[in-house]
C-alpha cells in the first residue's frame, strides 16, 4: 500500500455480505479510518475483524479536521474515509477532505462498491442512457414544490433520496407538479430484509403508501420518468433562431437553415414561421 493516499472505500447499503474483498483490505492496512459515524460504521468493521482506528468526521466537524489530516496524509499516514452505507461524498460528508487532498496534491484513491442511486437505477426499469441525481429534495413543502417545478419537463430519470419522515408528502408534491401519470418507482429498503421495489404511476404510489404504513418506513430511492417531449415541439432558442432568420431572408429559405441547425423538420419550421409572421 502506497503511503500518503486517501482511499474513498464504498461500504454496504445494507447487506453486509456486499462489501469487497478490496474494501476489506484497505481498511485493515490504512493507518486511519475517517467515518461518519463511530456507532454506526464500528460494529461492522468489528464482525470484519478490522481493528484499525477510527475518526469521526462528519458535517459539523469536517472544516475543522480537513486540514489536520491533509497534514497526516502529507506527512506519509494512510488514510481510509468510509460513509454510514454506500458510496462516500454522494449526500454524504467527504467532499471538503476530498478537494482539500486535491489541492494538497495528496493522491486520492477510489474503491469502488454500492451505491443506492446506482443500485435502484439497476433494477427501476426506467431509462439508464441518462439520468439527474437531485439528492434529497428541499425539506419544506414551499421550497420542495418549486425543487420539482424546476425538474418538470427534465427529459432525463429523475433520482431522489428521502426519509420516511417526508417520503408522504414528497410523493405527494411529486404527483401535483410532475402529473399523476407520470411513471415513478421506489426502492425502499435495499439489500436488506424487507427490500421492496415498486413501479407505478405518481398517482398510485401516493395512495398505495399513504394505506400502508410499512412502506413508509426506511431509507427510500425515488425514481421518476423524465418528461416526454414532443418532437415537433419548438422550443425558446429554436424560435430565437428562427426569428432572428425570418429578418435576414425570406420564409422559406429561413425554415430551411432552421431546420439545418437544429434538426427540427423543416415543414414544421415553416408553419411556424408562418405564425410568427401573422402575429
Amino acid at each position: 500500500m502506497d503511503k500518503g493516499c486517501l482511499y474513498i472505500v464504498a461500504m454496504p447499503i445494507g447487506n453486509r455480505g456486499d462489501i469487497t474483498e478490496r474494501a476489506k483490505q484497505v481498511l485493515s492496512a490504512v493507518d486511519l479510518i475517517a467515518v461518519e459515524d463511530t456507532r454506526h460504521s464500528r460494529p461492522l468493521l468489528q464482525m470484519l475483524a478490522i481493528t484499525t482506528p477510527l475518526l469521526a468526521l462528519h458535517e459539523h466537524n469536517e472544516q475543522k479536521l480537513v486540514a489536520r489530516l491533509v497534514d497526516q496524509l502529507t506527512a506519509g499516514d494512510t488514510i481510509a474515509l468510509i460513509s454510514d452505507a454506500g458510496t462516500p461524498l454522494i449526500s454524504d460528508p467527504g467532499f471538503p477532505l476530498v478537494r482539500a487532498c486535491q489541492q494538497a496534491s495528496v493522491r486520492v484513491i477510489p474503491v469502488p462498491g454500492p451505491s443506492a442511486l446506482i443500485c435502484a437505477l439497476s433494477a427501476a426499469g426506467l431509462p439508464t442512457d441518462r439520468f439527474l441525481f437531485e439528492g434529497f429534495p428541499a425539506r419544506s413543502g414551499p421550497a420542495r414544490r418549486e425543487q420539482f417545478r424546476r425538474l418538470k419537463d427534465e427529459g432525463m430519470t429523475l433520482i431522489f433520496y428521502e426519509s420516511s419522515h417526508r417520503i408522504l408528502d414528497s410523493l405527494a408534491d411529486m404527483a401535483a407538479v410532475f402529473g399523476e401519470d407520470r411513471p415513478a418507482v421506489i426502492a425502499r429498503e435495499l439489500t436488506k430484509l424487507h427490500e421492496t421495489i415498486l413501479s407505478q404511476s405518481l398517482g398510485s404510489l401516493v395512495e398505495l403508501v399513504s394505506r400502508d404504513l410499512n412502506q413508509q418506513k426506511g431509507e427510500f430511492v425515488v425514481l421518476v420518468a423524465g418528461a416526454v417531449r414532443d418532437a415537433e415541439a419548438i422550443d425558446p432558442e429554436t424560435q430565437r433562431i428562427l426569428e432572428i432568420l425570418l429578418e435576414e431572408m425570406p420564409t422559406k429559405q429561413a425554415a430551411t437553415l432552421a431546420a439545418k441547425i437544429t434538426g427540427i423538420k423543416k415543414n414544421r419550421l415553416y408553419q411556424k414561421a408562418l405564425e410568427l409572421q401573422e402575429g
